[in-house]
């Protein structure tokens, strides 16, 4: 389970760009999954109410994860097709051989913080 490691790894990238932007807290975050990264949302959201305790930034700061799908296309037949609904086999010819096209991605798409009075 290295999903731990890596929202360790997203808070402290964060809190590096607040202290940069001189930002003190932080409302929401952001985060874009694809289907065929080897992150699973299920556990992120699991531990981050946990990693974010006794962290003044992320008080009550909200994890919100967007999945993108996995697409591939067949290198025989060109099919475009979603891999994971297709235990990655192409739906047309059922071959095996693709181009990953998207669905691979981990990235912090936004960070969220409270409006300036």
């Amino acid at each position: 389970m290295h999903e731990l490691g890596v929202m360790l790894k997203v808070l402290d990238t964060v809190e590096n760009i607040a202290a940069e932007q001189d930002i003190n807290h932080v409302s929401g975050i952001v985060l874009v999954i694809g289907e065929l990264c080897s992150v699973v949302p299920m556990f992120i959201e699991d531990y981050y109410p946990l990693m974010i305790e006794n962290r003044p930034l992320f008080e009550g700061c909200r994890l919100v994860i967007n999945r993108t799908e996995g697409i591939a296309e067949c290198v025989r037949c060109g099919e475009r097709y979603n891999v994971v609904e297709n235990d990655g086999h192409c739906p047309c010819c059922n071959a095996f051989e693709k181009k990953v096209l998207q669905g691979r991605d981990f990235l912090i798409k936004e960070i969220q913080t409270d409006a300036v009075s």
